[in-house]
């Protein structure tokens, strides 16, 4: 067998496991969802999950990972016609509150039992980070952890609507944003 089948085959392993993580984890939260029951959902042995994952937080990342490349793809298809960096950044950054709002497999990591997860993730992934600075340019990973706390912070508090969500966003955001493009 090539070595592309078996990759071809790793992916999809990998994707079906995925899949029924996220699903767990909507239906019964980040917190009470366990490899054992992933395992079942997928239709896979646990001894094969863990070859693919090493516990339940390398699972759970992966799942954040694969989730957080979709989201910053379609939010950076949605902003990209925005010329003005600060104004295309708040709008990304709304763009990501509002995706995230409507996908319950992605929502269900910032009600109250399960923000911890989402928390701690966004302030220690890489990838989580990079995205956040591929709306800024440059080297600017302070401000791109920064503003991934913003987003983390009206998914697990939000405004009382959008338009005042906005509000917060030109108000308080967008002129650091403006000031640091100046540094």
């Amino acid at each position: 067998m090539s070595g592309w089948l078996r990759d071809e085959r790793t992916d999809a392993a990998v994707e079906r496991i995925l899949d029924a993580a996220g699903r767990l984890f909507a239906e019964r939260g980040v917190a009470d969802t366990g490899m054992a029951e992933v395992a079942r959902a997928a239709g896979c042995s646990r001894a094969t999950l863990y070859r693919y994952f090493d516990n339940r937080q390398a699972l759970r990342l992966a799942f954040v990972h694969r989730e957080a490349r979709r989201l910053a793809a379609a939010v950076t298809e949605a902003t990209a016609d925005i010329a003005d960096p600060v104004e295309r950044l708040v709008a990304a950054m709304l763009a990501a509150v509002h995706a995230v709002r409507a996908d319950p497999l992605l929502i269900a990591w910032f009600t109250p039992v399960n923000a911890g997860f989402a928390g701690d993730i966004g302030q220690s992934s890489v990838v989580i980070e990079s995205m956040a600075a591929q709306f800024l340019g440059g080297d600017r990973s302070l401000l791109a952890r920064w503003i991934t706390r913003v987003i983390v912070s009206l998914l697990t508090v939000p405004g009382r609507d959008a338009a005042e969500e906005r509000a917060l966003l030109e108000h308080f955001v967008a002129p650091l944003l403006e000031r640091s493009s100046q540094v």
